[in-house]
């Protein structure tokens, strides 16, 4: 995956801006957790939203927009505007991926925040505070945790380790081999996609209705170490459309293993 344009300084400038940003939001959204946070309820009731994802959305709207005001903005917790279907860049914002995980006192929540260029994620930030973990990644190929480069996985098409929700899971059970452990799934989309970049899952399939606020950092994240992300025609997601939403998805440590899941389910 590549900048369209190739603007690889202005990918690290604001690579470097969204992970100043994202750990001022993420050291605010910690000042909740554990405590007796207010929760809402959206989406006719089947969404938490809580004190905590307002106020580290306000940081990142006001840190971010302030320094890139022509740039559009999408976030989880704002109000869609239409105005950034016109714009190339736009930043992509999930102040909490992982909010039940919050609730719950689950350490696996994470600030997500990306750029993309026409479409295309090209800087990418997850931070968990909780865990006092930084994944970053940039179009040109860039990939760290907590400033160590994570190196590319081997092109190896095997699946050992997989995670993802019990009913698609069990959709698709006759597809998986009966030795692939099923790892417990944790409530953050994009953190189990980072689990994937890092080497501690291989695959994960995703339920039809994520959003682009759960995926576009982590997809970059996932694709510098030669991860993939596609739907069940193979296609790659693309960000920035005027529905912000996505069927099913499946993720896995390269492009082989993809192929093999996509072609047995």
């Amino acid at each position: 995956m590549t900048s369209p344009r190739g603007e690889h300084a202005i990918d690290k400038e604001d690579l470097d801006l969204l992970v100043t940003a994202a750990r001022e939001a993420g050291r605010e959204a910690l000042r909740y957790f554990r405590n007796d946070v207010k929760i809402w309820w959206k989406n006719e009731g089947t969404s938490p939203v809580t004190a905590a994802d307002h106020a580290a959305n306000d940081i990142l709207r006001d840190r971010l927009m302030a320094a890139r005001p022509d740039y559009g903005w999408l976030s989880e917790e704002s109000e869609d505007a239409p105005e950034r279907l016109s714009r190339s860049r736009v930043f992509i914002i999930d102040p909490i991926d992982g909010t039940r995980a919050f609730m719950n006192g689950k350490e696996t929540w994470v600030v997500s925040a990306a750029v993309t260029d026409d479409g295309l994620p090209v800087a990418g930030v997850l931070y968990a505070p909780a865990l006092d973990e930084c994944y970053v990644a940039t179009a040109d190929g860039r990939v760290e945790k907590n400033g160590v480069p994570l190196p590319v996985r081997p092109s190896s098409g095997a699946i050992r380790r997989i995670s993802g929700a019990e009913d698609l899971l069990r959709r698709f059970a006759a597809a998986l081999p009966a030795e692939v452990e099923r790892v417990k799934n944790a409530p953050s989309l994009a953190y189990r996609l980072a689990m994937i970049a890092d080497g501690r899952l291989d695959a994960t399939l995703v339920k039809a209705n994520a959003h682009d606020w759960d995926l576009a950092a982590a997809h970059l994240i996932l694709a510098n170490t030669g991860g993939r992300l596609a739907d069940l025609r193979g296609e790659d997601p693309v960000y920035n459309r005027p529905l912000p939403r996505h069927d099913i998805l499946v993720a896995a440590a390269d492009d082989q293993a993809l192929k093999a899941l996509l072609s047995a389910i």
